[in-house]
C-alpha cells in the first residue's frame, strides 16, 4: 500500500509546529507569509485548469453530474448524519473537521492515476476531477459558511471578503491570465509544484503552531482519534460502493463506473488544506486533521483496489473510447492542479 511521501512531510511539519511553535512576531510573520501563500496557490490553481477543456468535457454530462452529486450532496449529507456520533466517538471540533471534509472538492491527480491503473475512462477522471475542482472554489466555502456557520471559524461579513479576497480573486487572476502565462505554468510546472507544496507546508505550520499556542490539542486524545479513523473508514467504504453499485444502476459502462468511483470518493487535501485556513482560523488545525488522515487512507485503499479492477475480466475489453483525444492530451496537461 502505497504511503504519500507528502503526507509524511505534513506530519513533520506538525511535529515542527508543536516543538517549535511560532510565537509574538514570527507568529505574525508566519501568518502574513501563509496569506500570501494561500492567494499565490489559488493564482497558480487558475493558471492550471484549462477551463475551454473542462466545458468541451460537457459532453458527458451525466457523468461529471453524477460525480458532483456525490461531491457536494452525498457526501454532506453523511457529514451532518456523522453529528449523531458527537460526544460519543467524536468531539465537536473534530466533527467540525470531519464536516469540512465532506465539502471539500474531489482531486485531480490521483483520480486519474488509480483510474488508468483500473483501465477505465481517463478522459471522463479528468474533466470530472477538473468540474469539480472548478465548482469548489466557490461551492465549497459556500457550503461550510451554510453547514458550519458559526460554530465553524466565525463565519461572517469580514470572512467573506477574505474568502474572496484570498481564494476567488487569485483564482479568477490566473483564469485571465492564464493565455499568457498558461505556457509558462505548464513548461515549468515541477518546479512551481515544489513552490505550492511548500506553500501548504507553510499553511500548516502557521495553522498548527496557533493551535499549540491556544492549546487546543489538548482537547484531542487517542481515543478521539481512533473514532475519527473508525468513522473515516466508514464514510470512505460507504462512498466506494455508492460510486460503484450506484453507476452501475444508472446505467453506466465498466470504464466509466471506475472514473465515477475514483474521482467521486476522494477528496483533495491540497484544495482544502488553504481553505480551512481561511474559513476557519485559530482553529484551522483541528479542521484539517480529518482531511489529512482520510487523504492517506483514501490512497492506501483506493490502490488496492485500482490493483484488483485492472484484472476483472472485464478489463480486457477496451473501454468507453475518448470522444476527442486531441483535447483530452492537452486536457491531461492543462489540469495540473492540485496533485494530491
Amino acid at each position: 500500500m502505497p504511503v504519500d511521501p507528502y503526507v509524511l512531510l505534513l506530519l513533520g511539519t506538525v511535529g515542527l509546529a508543536a516543538l517549535i511553535p511560532a510565537r509574538g512576531t514570527a507568529a505574525d510573520v508566519a501568518s502574513g507569509a501563509s496569506t500570501a501563500a494561500i492567494a499565490f496557490l489559488f493564482f497558480l490553481y487558475g493558471t492550471r485548469l484549462s477551463t475551454r477543456e473542462a466545458v468541451d468535457g460537457l459532453r458527458h454530462w451525466r457523468l461529471h453530474t453524477s460525480v458532483l452529486v456525490c461531491t457536494f450532496v452525498v457526501f454532506p449529507v453523511l457529514g451532518l448524519a456523522a453529528r449523531g456520533l458527537v460526544p460519543v466517538l467524536l468531539t465537536h471540533p473534530l466533527y467540525q473537521g470531519l464536516l469540512f471534509l465532506t465539502l471539500v472538492p474531489s482531486t485531480i491527480q490521483s483520480s486519474i492515476a488509480f483510474t488508468s491503473i483500473a483501465r477505465g475512462n481517463v478522459p471522463a477522471a479528468i474533466c470530472a476531477g477538473s468540474f469539480s475542482s472548478l465548482v469548489g472554489i466557490v461551492l465549497t466555502p459556500l457550503l461550510a459558511a451554510a453547514l458550519l456557520g458559526n460554530s465553524g471559524g466565525g463565519f461572517s461579513a469580514d470572512s467573506i471578503v477574505k474568502i474572496v479576497l484570498q481564494l476567488l480573486v487569485p483564482f479568477v487572476a490566473g483564469q485571465l491570465l492564464r493565455p499568457w502565462i498558461g505556457g509558462f505554468v505548464t513548461r515549468h510546472k515541477k518546479i512551481l509544484g515544489l513552490v505550492d507544496r511548500g506553500s501548504i507546508l507553510l499553511v500548516v505550520y502557521t495553522a498548527f503552531s496557533e493551535g499549540m499556542v491556544r492549546g487546543i490539542w489538548h482537547q484531542v486524545s487517542a481515543v478521539r482519534l481512533a473514532g475519527l479513523l473508525a468513522v473515516e473508514a466508514v464514510l470512505l467504504a460507504v462512498m466506494l460502493l455508492l460510486t460503484w453499485y450506484g453507476a452501475k444502476a444508472l446505467g453506466f459502462g465498466r470504464g466509466d463506473r471506475i472514473a465515477i468511483q475514483f474521482a467521486g470518493s476522494k477528496k483533495s487535501l491540497a484544495s482544502g488544506l488553504p481553505m480551512a485556513s481561511v474559513l476557519f482560523g485559530a482553529h484551522a488545525s483541528l479542521a484539517v486533521l480529518p482531511l489529512m488522515l482520510f487523504h492517506q487512507m483514501q490512497l492506501m485503499v483506493c490502490a488496492v483496489i485500482a490493483k484488483r479492477r485492472a484484472h476483472d475480466p472485464e478489463a480486457q475489453e477496451p473501454a468507453e473510447p475518448p470522444a476527442a483525444p486531441a483535447a483530452e492530451s492537452r486536457s491531461a496537461v492543462g489540469t495540473g492542479t492540485p496533485r494530491r
